[in-house]
């Protein structure tokens, strides 16, 4: 069994695949139906309105529909897509036990313990037949996948075959599939309400019983058809599995099925292979042989019963439900054996048992050998007996070599030797075999190795004789894989690659990589290893030139023709990696498949199935971050101008490589536009797009950023268009101050006089020297002292005459002066308004290639992509020589209003739009749709993403989702990624989350406030909680306890542990940092802990001793070990337990601060209690206390836990607890639940 998913929950009592997407849905015997997607393992939705265990739920096949049945004799029907219940069918007396879809017919099949069937009209929701005739519960229903036929079991010992052919007919002839409804919404009933109560209490004649089987001895719990063959199987409380035959006239049974040891639960046909499935309430899945009736496979669980098994119509997948959950698993893996040939035009693939070969040139298959069956003691052909690796011998260019090995019974291989001149049957040698660990490697031209299973490497020639065996140089070897060169083996050992060379014995290299499956090296020797979780690429010596993660599991992968670009498949994309650690998607895969070569734009993949396809691929982009990398930039300016390079991704990617003037190429969206010329300095296209967003805005702030760039490149004139268009009046006149301008300054003057702003004008007048002006500022806003204190200084007579008499007149006292004074005048600029310097600069590279020829791109997939300089079209003349034209691009403000669709996509820049109308006033709205003509033509622009979904979906921390208001979704991350269960306890921690991420800013009068929010880096919020923050709790938490002001400890520490879960942090370092505060407040609380029960347990020596006893055992800062150390050894030697205080004597002695003057008088007391507790040499009392053994201590009891016996810790924490607390919740975190396994904590995006 290989498990895909598994989930925890009540018993499952119901399971149904859909049939297109990679969901599951579960029915729980607490009455909840759960949707999973087993591909990611999310849980998707819940769907909670039935009373009671729901016990049959079932896909429609082709609408959004779901059907349950329950303990509540109810039947719902619900929508997936609008997440609700759409109507309820209501006729069952009793338990419903199964709900199914008809394949084809609008119906609805039930079967209840009222030991009745009922067919239902889902769409006129009416029962259309009530079947009888079964006496006892009829424990499940089931439609043929093709012909009128239904089956039953009941507990009444009998399995029945309906007919629904008459009811088919009956339904076709009335023809009333959608029907009508009346004004409240109900369905129409039968002109004759008798008929229908006849069919309520004795059914109807529309199905009839086609045939009774008996043969069980007890009652029946499932029956199914086979999907093809006239056969049906069924299982009892009678242990047995029955295999049955129809015909059109009668049935029979064909065979029994024994071994199962209790109840059997369910039980199916394989819906691919010639296999049945069964489980039982034995905790056991079994799989039999449907030819020779035995069984092949069995597959067991400790503690769980199975109840239920579901099956994929067209995927190798089966889903088990037990009581405390389901597993998704199929019986074996899927994945062809295949190997490439050197040249690259041929394929080796094992298909069934057969060795075949594919010439990609021709396109066409042949059968190169038979292989005998892996392993003596395999019983059947169906399932787990594929080979699983495959090699070719690329060093031997005589003869073709292929080695093929098994996993099964413990390892085996076959060599397979075979001309090359022919690739049919004929000229192929009888395969040698032997046995091995792992897959086979060769490693010269009549040379290959392996692994035996006492892990030492064989080398092995092709006669299969043994010339050497190597011990690894590493103990634990579990594979071999090819080195890239002759004579070179990679040894997969425990998380690491080595890099071996088998002649001289020597390692080469090792690198650290995790789960490893696979290698591809490529021409260029590059070496990309492919691990469970990701993509390592190496050198030819192993040092790690990047590594990729991946959320879902990497399938293969292969090099592309130029070695340069590694194609790879997950379970539902193809991406792309290239060396500098770049990659990206270049789709989407309906189903896994497995690449085996990639040339230009096709990429050849073997299925699951056996068979070789070709997928169109457009390596557009990596190519593109590729020729950029190696600086080949004739070829980046080509793609930019002929391929459909765009989004918001490859923006980001350029601006991060420092090349924002490529994205200034071909954006066409205004803000972003604006964005990039700004970053690349270039002022001219800046004040264009200015124009252009202002128009559309109505906005000017993004003049303030233009103005900004402006200021640090000197150039005054669009720093003075900025300041004038944000109406920034104090920056214009420093500006004019600074350049010298008096002019303009003397209208900032009157600008300000007339928009009475005082500050603004005296400040203007200052800046002029006019004297005058400032006197009549200062008079005017009531500074009379100022007035004339300033009018007195600069020698205006009349003024201070004047501002004198007002002043007696006031009776005021008129200010003194010393008559000292100095004239302030501002110094006069040499550079009047004229820009600043600069030096001439170059034209950029990539701003100079207007000469490029006009040569398809594409062909540099055919280019050798190794950065040496070999580009004709950029590299045989110096960059002075380049042409000095600019691409014509066209306009750049043009399509430029919905620039933002959710999807990252910037629109067609390639469509021929014709000419835009130029100026800032032209409506980038109404330029979008190029056929409505009409002037008053008006787009509504299309919502965009709110901020708050980017944060949910670009983070799978908690203090983001709560950041964004999802309250639920954090708590379900610290559910599974902590076992949190308690939440109260950090409920103003959410809150504050929310609170923080989020600050209003006073906006234009009457308007409402506008709503900011603060960001750490784009799509993530601010962090509310940061490590500093815990850092400077955990401070304040040692100082109490220093004090001996335990109670304030325990609180300070407890917010601590409680601030861990929202502490968001970049780094390993940190993130290391993170998980130290977690465990340094844990370790206190329980010390804390330890000391209040000391002080309860003061009366009882034992007690007290060896309580003082484990709080020395605390992860403590030297410091406070110290303290704990000297009140243990004070409570045993008072309590007469001379061998524990010798020891704590000891420890004490030992720690470094007893070095120290201050800590003399400790030390002699220490010395002595040593002294006179070795003469004593006993204990007053048996304590529960050994120090030469580790041990934990149980924060519930408050005792030890020594190693080896069980332990629990919290999921959180990580405190210790014996096997009584699991499931409770942990007394140090108040947070988390106990022996839960989960995640561990995240903390970071």
């Amino acid at each position: 069994m290989i498990e895909k998913f598994s989930s925890k929950s009540a018993r499952v009592k119901g399971l149904a695949f859909h049939p297109v997407r990679p969901w599951i849905c579960v029915s729980l015997h607490n009455g909840s139906i759960q949707l999973w997607d087993y591909r990611v393992g999310t849980l998707i939705d819940r769907f909670e309105e039935h009373d009671g265990p729901v016990r049959g739920v079932d896909f429609h096949s082709t609408e959004s529909l779901i059907a349950s049945g329950g303990d509540d004799y109810k039947i719902k029907c619900w929508d997936y897509k609008l997440r609700r219940c759409l109507f309820t069918l209501l006729g069952h007396l009793d338990y419903i036990r199964t709900v199914q879809f008809h394949p084809s017919h609008p119906w609805i099949l039930s079967a209840s313990d009222d030991q009745t069937i009922r067919l239902w009209n889902w769409q006129v929701r009416t029962c259309m037949s009530v079947l009888t005739g079964h006496n006892h519960y009829v424990m499940c229903a089931n439609f043929h996948p093709r012909e009128d036929l239904i089956v039953s079991a009941s507990l009444d010992q009998t399995v029945r075959v309906w007919d629904t052919s008459g009811l088919r007919k009956k339904h076709s002839s009335e023809n009333s599939g959608l029907g009508t409804y009346d004004d409240m919404g109900r369905p129409p009933t039968s002109g004759n309400p008798g008929l229908n109560m006849q069919a309520e209490l004795f059914g109807t004649n529309d199905v009839i019983v086609k045939y009774v089987l008996e043969g069980h001895d007890r009652g029946v719990n499932w029956s199914s058809f086979h999907p093809t063959l006239p056969l049906l199987v069924s299982a009892a409380d009678d242990r047995h599995i029955k295999l049955w035959r129809m015909s059109e006239t009668k049935a029979w049974e064909v065979d029994t099925m024994r071994g199962h040891t209790n109840n059997v639960s369910c039980v199916m046909f394989h819906p691919r292979v010639e296999l049945v499935v069964s489980n039982s309430e034995d905790r056991s899945i079994r799989v039999w042989d449907m030819g020779k009736r035995v069984c092949v496979q069995t597959f067991r669980r400790e503690n769980d019963r199975f109840w239920i098994l579901a099956a994929h119509k067209t995927q190798n997948l089966l889903a088990a439900g037990h009581d405390s959950g389901m597993i998704v698993f199929k019986l074996e893996r899927e994945r062809p054996a295949a190997d490439l040939h050197k040249e690259g035009d041929k394929l080796y693939y094992v298909k069934g048992r057969e060795l075949l070969v594919y010439d990609f040139q021709r396109g066409r298959e042949q059968p190169l050998a038979n292989l005998r069956r892996p392993g003596q003691y395999a019983q059947t052909d169906g399932i787990g007996n594929a080979p699983r690796y495959l090699a070719y011998n690329g060093f031997n260019p005589t003869e073709g070599n292929v080695l093929v090995c098994s996993d099964v019974d413990g390892g085996s291989y076959e060599l397979v030797t075979f001309a090359n001149s022919g690739s049919n049957s004929g000229n192929t040698q009888e395969g040698k075999r032997g046995t091995c660990v792992g897959p086979g490697v060769f490693v010269a031209r009549n040379r290959f190795a392996i692994l035996d299973k006492s892990r030492n490497i064989v080398i092995k020639n092709l006669q299969n004789e043994t010339t050497k065996k190597i011990l690894p140089p590493t103990p634990v070897v579990d594979m071999l894989f090819n080195g890239g060169t002759a004579g070179r083996l990679l040894l997969r050992c425990e998380d690491k690659l080595v890099l071996f060379e088998q002649q001289s014995r020597r390692v080469l290299g090792e690198i650290t990589a995790p789960k490893v499956k696979s290698v591809s090296w490529s021409a260029t020797g590059m070496c990309a290893i492919m691990c469970r979780d990701g993509i390592i690429i190496a050198d030819r010596n192993m040092e790690q030139l990047c590594s990729i993660s991946e959320t879902v599991r990497v399938k293969s992968g292969a090099w592309d023709s130029s070695g340069n670009i590694f194609i790879y498949t997950t379970t539902n994309h193809v991406k792309y990696c290239l060396a500098n650690g770049d990659t990206g998607i270049i789709r989407t895969l309906e189903q896994p498949v497995y690449v085996t070569k990639v040339h230009k734009k096709q990429m050849f993949v073997v299925d699951r199935d056996g068979k070789v396809k070709v997928i169109a691929i457009d390596t557009t982009e990596a190519l593109f971050k590729l020729a950029l990398e190696n600086k080949r930039y004739g070829q980046v300016m080509e793609m930019v101008r002929h391929s459909r390079l765009c989004g918001k991704a490859i923006v980001a990617y350029l601006q991060a490589k420092g090349f924002p003037e490529v994205a200034l190429h071909f954006v066409k969206e205004p803000r972003t536009k604006f964005n990039l010329a700004l970053a690349c300095g270039n002022i001219e296209v800046a004040m264009e797009t200015a124009f252009v967003l202002e128009a559309e805005e109505g906005n000017p702030s993004c003049w303030a950023d233009l103005g900004v760039e402006a200021l640090k490149q000197g150039n005054i004139q669009v720093v003075e268009m900025a300041y004038q268009r944000t109406k920034d009046f104090d920056r214009l006149s420093f500006l004019y101050v600074l350049t010298g301008n008096t002019d303009k300054l003397k209208k900032m003057l009157k600008i300000s006089e007339m928009r009475g702003d005082t500050m603004g004008r005296y400040h203007n007048a200052l800046f002029l020297g006019d004297a005058q002006e400032r006197v009549k500022v200062l008079e005017g806003s009531g500074n009379t002292n100022l007035a004339y204190i300033c009018a007195q200084a600069h020698g205006l007579v009349e003024d201070t005459e004047r501002l004198k008499a007002g002043l007696e007149e006031a009776e005021k006292e008129v200010p003194e002066t010393d008559g000292k004074y100095s004239l302030l005048q501002p110094p006069t600029p040499i550079n009047r308004g004229v820009n600043w310097p600069c030096l001439e600069v170059k034209k950029a590279v990539l701003e100079n290639l207007g000469d490029v020829g006009d040569g398809d791109y594409n062909q540099v997939e055919n280019d050798d992509f190794t950065g040496q300089g070999n580009d004709q079209a950029n590299d045989e003349d110096a960059p002075e020589a380049w042409g000095e034209d600019d691409l014509d691009l066209g306009d750049e403000n043009d399509d430029a209003d919905d620039f933002d669709d959710g999807d990252g996509g910037w629109g067609d820049d390639d469509l021929d739009l014709g000419d835009d109308v130029g100026g800032p006033s032209g409506s980038p709205a109404a330029k979008e749709d190029h056929v409505n003509t009409d002037p008053g033509y008006f787009a509504i622009p299309k919502a965009g993403t709110p901020r708050t979904a980017a944060w949910i979906a670009n983070s799978s921390h908690a203090a983001d989702h709560a950041a964004a208001g999802s309250i639920e979704t954090a708590m379900q991350l610290l559910n599974r990624q902590i076992a949190a269960t308690q939440f109260d306890t950090v409920k103003s921690k959410f809150v504050r989350c929310h609170l923080s991420s989020s600050m209003s800013v006073e906006g234009m009068p009457f308007a409402p406030p506008i709503k900011v929010h603060p960001a750490r880096k784009p799509g993530l919020p601010a962090a509310s909680f940061t490590l500093s923050m815990g850092m400077g709790m955990l401070k304040n938490a040692y100082n109490f306890f220093k004090g001996g002001k335990f109670a304030e400890a325990a609180k300070a520490f407890t917010e601590v542990l409680h601030m861990v879960p929202f502490i968001v942090v970049d780094t390993k370092p940190e993130a290391t940092q993170v998980k130290e505060l977690l465990e340094n407040a844990r370790e206190y609380l329980t010390a804390i802990r330890l000391k209040a029960a000391m002080a309860e347990a003061a009366s009882d020596p034992v007690r007290a001793t060896e309580l003082s006893a484990y709080f020395t055992h605390c992860n403590l800062q030297p410091a406070h070990l110290l303290l704990a150390l000297r009140s243990a050894m004070g409570t045993a030697f008072k309590h007469k337990n001379f061998i524990a205080a010798a020891s704590f004597s000891r420890r004490l002695l030992e720690l470094p601060d007893m070095a120290s003057e201050k800590n003399a008088d400790l030390r002699n007391k220490s010395q002595k209690v040593l002294a006179k507790s070795e003469q004593q040499a006993r204990n007053e009392h048996t304590l529960n206390y050994d120090e030469s053994k580790a041990f934990a201590i149980d924060c519930s009891t408050l005792t030890p836990i020594y190693r080896g016996e069980p332990c629990l810790k919290c999921s959180f924490c990580g405190s210790s607890y014996g096997e009584s607390q699991k499931g409770k919740t942990c007394v140090t975190c108040t947070l988390s639940t106990v022996g839960v396994q989960t995640l561990g904590l995240v903390t970071g995006a």
